[in-house]
């Protein structure tokens, strides 16, 4: 989508509020609770990565001086079989996509979005009693969380499609999604202090819990569409109703948006991307544990100072493309272009340098600035969706997310199946072909990304000659 003319992009709204300086909005008031509604979701889904090294491998304590090791209660489990329960989350969240999208647009975001938090939060807590029954409850629990989860990026963009002004909704949907990456910094350290002083269980007890209490406060304190919102200014809802679209009553276009390379850019982008995150979402505090000899504790603290530099840079990446597009009079497809290709090559080089680290200290290093680079990545592909087709995003974000959860269901079947000894070389294959994944990505998001409403969309937006 090409930038707005500046008069078009400003209306009496924005002066007012320009006038007024910067204050928190209702569209900022949701976008703090979505950025935790996220933190919750990829915190329940994350602390299984943790649980099951303690679940499996035991524990080192140490009392008087003395290092006594206790077995797993789990140490049964094969590789392939801690594979499968880590995958098998992915098996759930791959048939929810699509249907979520459409669930979001007929029932609407905020429902559909609680909802699936709400269902995984429930599961969460049956997953210690499910565990004890044997590998297949808790694949089955996981599985359950997967399904639930799965309606949860769909409605997001629902939501965005009434909540998001045209020149902010870079920033305020990363930021949003950002919550992923913070909830993940949170879930490793505190997951390894729950299982180290109270018992793994405790891992899924608290984090169960917390999400229950977000749903309450979404529920209480948003309203699906600002029209509806009874603490909204003036001001504020005449600047989203200016550019409110249509999200339930078209028919979507599907043999058009299968079709559309901008859409396949999107696709691709997003799976490639996932390969690499979801690589070390599962396998990060193990990769830790084999090649840099982090117990657990340590493992969960240093696994998650990845995410939180992801997080910060898709924080700044999302603020910074808006304001290249609304400042500096970039068009959107240069901005999308720019941060998604330098994302993906940055991932690469830098978990090539993984691969040759001589320390610990500079594997952790490497290790936590390649998936950084993924703030970037994500600050392109993950609302290009908008960009392209705003009054169906949420079924283009299921599109996207549909095919992009089979790194993670894929992805942990390689790594048991390569990974059997816990070698460098082994886990320098994973890096490898990973890397090699990120190429792919930075290839086809350059050549085939857009930024302009896709023509199949074109016909029922709002200012549509002026978003040209």
């Amino acid at each position: 989508m090409s930038q707005l003319p500046r008069s078009a992009s400003y209306g009496a709204a924005d002066a007012v509020e320009e006038e007024k300086g910067w204050r928190l909005e209702r569209r900022h008031a949701v976008a703090i609770l979505a950025f935790f509604g996220f933190a919750n979701i990829y915190a329940m889904r994350a602390n299984l990565s943790v649980a099951i090294v303690e679940m499996t491998s035991g524990t080192d304590n140490e009392r008087n001086g003395t290092i006594t090791h206790i077995d797993g209660e789990f140490s049964e489990w094969t590789p392939m079989i801690q594979g499968v329960v880590l995958g098998s989350f992915f098996y759930g969240y791959i048939i929810t996509q699509i249907p979520g999208g459409f669930l979001a647009h007929r029932y609407g975001g905020k429902l559909v979005f609680v909802g699936g938090v709400a269902g995984t939060a429930f599961f969460t807590l049956l997953t210690p009693p499910f565990a004890k029954m044997g590998y297949m409850m808790i694949i089955f629990a996981r599985f359950m969380e997967g399904l639930l989860e799965g309606v949860t990026y769909p409605a997001m963009h629902v939501v965005w499609s009434h909540w998001a002004p045209i020149l902010e909704k870079t920033k305020l949907a990363t930021f949003a999604f950002s919550g992923s990456y913070f909830g993940t910094v949170v879930a490793m350290p505190l997951s390894a202090f729950f299982g180290q002083h109270f018992g793994w269980p405790m891992i899924f007890y608290f984090f169960g819990l917390a999400g229950l209490l977000w749903c309450y406060i979404w529920w209480k304190q948003v309203a699906e569409t600002p029209s509806n919102d009874l603490k909204i200014t003036t001001d504020e809802l005449t600047l989203l109703q200016r550019d409110a679209v249509n999200t339930n009553t078209y028919i979507v276009p599907w043999r058009l948006i299968l079709r559309s390379k901008p859409v396949w850019a999107i696709v691709i982008a997003h799976t490639c991307q996932n390969w690499g995150f979801y690589t070390m979402l599962t396998n990060l505090p193990r990769v830790l544990k084999d090649l840099a000899e982090y117990q657990l504790e340590k493992a969960g603290f240093v696994a998650g100072l990845p995410y939180l530099v992801m997080g910060f840079l898709l924080i700044w990446a999302g603020q910074f493309s808006d304001h290249l597009r609304k400042e500096r009079g970039m068009t959107t497809v240069r901005v999308r272009k720019f941060f998604g290709v330098v994302g993906f090559l940055g991932q690469a080089v830098t978990l090539i340098a993984a691969s040759l680290a001589s320390s610990s200290t500079w594997l952790v290093g490497w290790i936590t600035l390649s998936m950084g680079f993924g703030g970037f990545t994500w600050a392109a592909f993950s609302v290009n969706h908008l960009d392209l087709a705003p009054q169906y995003a949420g079924h283009l974000m299921a599109l996207s997310n549909t095919i992009a959860t089979l790194p993670g269901m894929i992805s942990p079947l390689i790594v048991g199946a390569v990974v059997v000894d816990a070698s460098v070389a082994q886990w320098n294959v994973i890096f490898y072909i990973t890397t090699v994944i990120y190429l792919i990505g930075a290839f086809m998001y350059a050549r085939w990304a857009s930024g302009e409403i896709e023509p199949w969309a074109s016909d029922h937006m709002p200012f549509a000659s002026e978003l040209q």
